[in-house]
């Protein structure tokens, strides 16, 4: 509506806040006044629609029910404390391994591993990555080898890796690095091929130079690509620092996994577990920390 006139505006002035005026949809009869009568409608803001319980309410709530399920499965017998500890006991073991300063021990050695296999493998798969997307001879040279060797489950390597660097902390760094290598590479390696071309022809009519094109088009876009290489990398890098650790561990979590299954005391292998599940959970929610800051300019789809 265009026309607006006094009495309009000072309907606009006394309406209430959150309600909008729309035209009346029955116009008076003819001969009437021309003027539209205003209607007040109330207008629901998208945050009043989405209160409720907050999310980080929401979320402990599947683990705690998971949680009461094991200790009451544990009180009625249903679970044998023998071959499972309640979850009680589990808690209680955790303290005193707190306590004496032997899981702190444990998690620092094991944070060691997974940092320098970490370091290690993300630097051989970005860079590779990096080559091979960007040009199309290093594509052609390190593509199709990077593609077959991907193929071999790294955990079956642990013989080898024992042969070639022995019982030392060189295979369990090596094992981790392996597997951390190519879950990076592939999502950078596509990241920067699913660069936008049209934003790339952008570029190139402004006068950008090839460097300053991968500097603030290229890498820019595969940046998250490159976050959720990281994440997929931290799970693995997880995962083969438990079979790394059982490789002849004298110190870290996986040390303290082999005494307990010696001495059948699964209280202490569940807490290692729980502990491997809470590290690997933290790093995760990390990444996901420097994707909202890092992508921050990049609008997403958040959940409904």
């Amino acid at each position: 509506m265009t026309t607006q006139t006094l009495p309009v505006e000072k309907d606009a002035a006394a309406r209430a806040p959150g309600q909008t005026a729309v035209d009346d949809p029955h116009p008076p009869a003819t001969g009437a006044s021309s003027v539209p009568i205003p209607t007040l409608v109330t207008v629901t803001p998208s945050t009043a629609r989405r209160r409720g319980v907050p999310r980080w309410l929401r979320r402990p709530v599947g683990p705690l029910l998971l949680l009461l399920l094991w200790q009451i499965a544990s009180w009625s017998g249903s679970t044998s404390t023998e071959l499972l500890a309640s979850p009680w006991t589990v808690a209680t073991t955790f303290g005193d391994l707190v306590s004496n300063g032997d899981l702190p021990e444990a998690i620092g050695v094991s944070l060691q591993r997974v940092g320098s296999g970490l370091l290690l493998g993300g630097s051989v798969g970005i860079s590779l990555a990096l080559i091979a997307g960007l040009f199309r001879l290093g594509e052609d040279l390190i593509d199709a080898s990077v593609q077959m060797i991907r193929t071999v489950p790294f955990i079956g390597l642990i013989p080898l890796f024992i042969i070639w660097f022995g019982i030392g902390e060189t295979p369990k760094i090596a094992l981790i690095a392996f597997g951390v290598t190519f879950p990076l590479y592939l999502n950078t390696y596509a990241g920067i091929r699913n660069v936008d071309s049209n934003l790339v022809e952008a570029a190139r009519t402004v006068g950008l130079g090839k460097w300053g094109l991968i500097r603030h088009v290229i890498l820019p876009g595969a940046l998250p690509n490159v976050l959720v290489g990281m994440r997929f990398s931290l799970a693995i890098a997880w995962l083969a620092l438990v079979f790394a650790e059982q490789v002849n561990a004298n110190q870290g979590l996986g040390q303290l996994m082999n005494d307990a299954q010696e001495f059948q005391r699964t209280d202490i292998m569940v807490v290692c577990l729980v502990v491997y599940a809470f590290l690997g959970l933290t790093v995760d929610a990390f990444v996901r920390l420097l994707e909202r800051v890092l992508l921050s300019w990049r609008p997403a789809f958040s959940g409904a």
